[in-house]
């Protein structure tokens, strides 16, 4: 019984130790999450995302951006490389071509091109030819390492997000770098923007909690960004170049500022409808246990010591936001079954949502007037995890 006893202080001091010490990939940073302000006002609790329609992409998996061509017809990219050509109801689906790496999001230039922002490849455009073209895949000598969305002016100007310095896809995968460096914290994204004319690849931006979506307003005057890390949505300047986040949210700059604040998700892809209205999707719902570990950075990195399994990954919950320039909402939808698994973003187009996401076999479409209706709260709706 003494052996025991022995062999069991020993197992427990070894399991201390490793959960304690054990090298993980991050530098955990102390931050001050906001509280979550729950499932009211402009968002309280609804099920008009339920009734969306799923359209398969297979064999592909996570139609993660979606956009409508010159030639009219639906594209998006998956998993496996592949950028998707079909008809807007999923048929007549073609390979247009595959990458190599992992299309995320994409634009077509004033030229008619398809350029493209892989996570692995950074900034690409596919010629007239077929074959692919590298724009950018570093500024000043510093790699781009996860090329995320991109939007493009009328006058050719690439506007791009590079989500993070930290963690790479190629390595990791899109999903895991993505959660190691939200986890982290250190806020080391930035926008970008390439001058075809020249060549040159600037930053309009650093500092920022992966960047992801990106988006143009109106007159072209700004940019939207949607800073996954931070619950928040970006105005910026276009015309601005070699801004810092962290430096501008503490001051009174008119080049930028945040306009919406505290989302009770993580905001992934930006789109504007012709309408004006510009649409974002929250990828997963807060989690109490992610927020509540902002200010622990020992807590945060001990998690990842943990089975994979036991990660602080927030529950399928489908969930997408329209709001105008101003950041006021018009919109909201949500599915707490979760249908469409990771709502990425929304494209509105001829009267209809389509609803990306970042891992489902597929895409969904509903009316767009189902969208802008009054939101209805379902009874009995089970609550997220920290989302009263």
């Amino acid at each position: 019984m003494k052996r025991a006893l022995q062999v069991t202080v020993l197992l427990l001091a070894a399991l201390v130790a490793y959960l304690a010490l054990w090298p993980v990939p991050i530098a955990p940073v102390a931050w001050q999450a906001p509280p979550s302000p729950g499932y009211t006002g402009p968002h309280a609790a609804n099920e008009r995302l339920s009734a969306v329609q799923v359209i398969p992409v297979a064999p592909g998996i996570g139609p993660e951006h979606i956009d409508f061509g010159p030639d009219g017809k639906l594209y998006t990219g998956v998993l496996s490389g592949a950028v998707l050509r079909m008809n807007a109801d999923g048929s007549g689906l073609e390979t247009v071509v595959n990458t190599g790496g992992r299309p995320l999001g994409f634009d077509f230039a004033p030229d008619g091109r398809l350029v493209i922002a892989d996570a692995l490849k950074g900034l690409l455009a596919l010629q007239p030819d077929g074959t692919l073209h590298v724009l950018a895949d570093s500024v000043n000598g510093d790699p781009i390492r996860y090329a995320d969305a991109v939007v493009i002016a009328t006058d050719g100007l690439m506007y791009f997000t590079d989500a993070t310095r930290r963690f790479s896809p190629a390595e990791l995968g899109t999903f895991d770098a993505a959660l190691l460096d939200v986890l982290e914290h250190s806020c080391t994204g930035r926008v970008l923007v390439h001058e075809p004319g020249t060549g040159r690849t600037s930053v309009v931006i650093d500092g920022l909690c992966f960047p992801n979506g990106v988006a143009l307003s109106g007159d072209e005057r700004h940019l939207f960004i949607a800073e996954t890390g931070e619950y928040r949505i970006w105005k910026v300047e276009s015309s601005a170049r070699g801004l810092e986040a962290s430096e501008l949210a503490a001051a009174a700059d008119g080049r930028a500022r945040v306009i919406t604040a505290n989302l009770p998700g993580f905001p992934d892809n930006l789109m504007r409808s012709a309408d004006g209205r510009l649409w974002t999707g929250l990828t997963k719902p807060r989690s109490s246990t992610v927020d509540g570990m902002a200010g622990r950075p020992a807590l945060r990195a001990l998690t990842l010591r943990l089975p994979k399994s036991l990660w602080p990954v927030p529950p399928a919950y489908g969930h997408v936001i329209a709001f105008d320039e101003e950041g006021q909402v018009v919109a909201d939808l949500q599915d707490p079954s979760g249908r469409i698994a990771e709502t990425s973003g929304v494209t509105e187009h001829g009267g209809r949502l389509y609803v990306h996401s970042l891992h489902a076999g597929a895409f969904g479409v509903i009316d767009a007037s189902a969208g802008l209706a009054p939101p209805r709260s379902p009874e009995g709706l089970e609550p997220v995890d920290g989302v009263p």
